[in-house]
């Protein structure tokens, strides 16, 4: 119950936000959001799969450079966010294909291997990525169905809404997921994979479909930010940039919903402090979330956890 109405409080203060807070705040909540749905569909591959991907920005760049496209083209965000989520979806089932015949380190470099092509693809096709200046100019196109409505996308506030409709539903789809029989399914591959093949689970079909969906999750990430920053660069592809949600996952707590949304408010915030005082801000970054989850080996949510239990 007292967690039900603290999500509902939340979901309140978010809502209610853009009344008292400047453009700034707005843009580090979109951020942080982006950096949520990112993070879960990573901890829906590590937490709940056993498997460690390093390539996850691949396909946040995809589904970037895909929206990018197409507002540069047809400006509508409906058209573009679906257009790069689409992309990115096709991306992670092929790679996919490729990449879950192998566990363990030899999963994770071949999923870092992808990224880095993914990565090279965008520096180096200059016709279709722009090369390294990236693509600028990306409008922040009206949401609209012709012949039903119509909202300009001008003003931050408006941008905001859309970004935490779609957070608040990829989180509730990633809860029915991982409460599903899928989601055990999944978890059972990840404690016994030849337990799971014993009783007949198709280890292999869950582990594409688990790393699909946590490609999907990566593209809508990445489709909402080139009408954010009306620009998109290859360093979004690069493999440093998959362990943002990596370290946001492993600060917050893994094998829980929460985890990786407060993982990701953790880590920009603390990111978006150290930056202000440091061109050293890496190493800092760096010291304090090893300290964190050397710390709270469970994640800063099993603080919180371990205290319900308790009581």
């Amino acid at each position: 119950m007292k967690t039900r109405l603290a999500i509902l409080l939340l979901i309140i203060f978010l809502a209610v936000l853009p009344a008292f807070a400047g453009k700034y705040l707005l843009y580090v909540t979109i951020h942080i959001l982006l950096l949520s749905m990112f993070s879960l569909g990573f901890n829906l591959l590590f937490g709940y799969t056993g498997l460690l991907s390093f390539g996850q920005a691949g396909f946040y760049a995809v589904g970037a450079y895909g929206c990018a496209k197409i507002l540069l083209v047809y400006p509508s965000l409906l058209a573009g966010i679906l257009g790069g989520v689409a992309l990115a979806g096709v991306a992670s089932l092929l790679l996919g294909f490729l990449c879950i015949r192998h566990t363990r380190i030899y999963f994770s470099m071949l999923t870092l291997s992808f990224g880095m092509m993914i990565f090279s693809l965008a520096w180096k096709w200059r016709d279709v990525t722009g090369g390294d200046d990236g693509l600028v100019g990306i409008p922040r196109a009206p949401l609209e169905i012709p012949g039903i409505f119509k909202i300009s996308m001008a003003a931050m506030e408006s941008y905001y809404y859309v970004v935490l409709g779609l957070s608040l539903l990829a989180i509730y789809l990633f809860q029915r997921i991982v409460r599903s029989p899928l989601g055990l399914t999944l978890q059972g591959i990840r404690d016994s994979e030849t337990r799971s093949a014993c009783v007949g689970v198709s280890v292999r079909k869950y582990r594409l479909l688990s790393f699909t969906i946590a490609g999907l999750y990566a593209g809508l990430a990445g489709a909402l930010l080139p009408p954010l920053e009306s620009t998109v660069t290859p360093s979004v592809a690069h493999w440093s940039y998959s362990a943002e949600p990596v370290m946001a996952t492993l600060l917050g707590g893994i094998y829980t919903l929460a985890g990786p949304i407060v993982g990701s408010a953790l880590f920009y915030l603390l990111k978006d402090i150290i930056v202000r005082f440091t061109e050293y801000w890496l190493i800092c970054l760096g010291v304090i979330v090893v300290v964190l989850v050397m710390g709270f080996r469970g994640g800063v949510v099993s603080i919180f956890l371990k205290e319900g239990s308790r009581r």
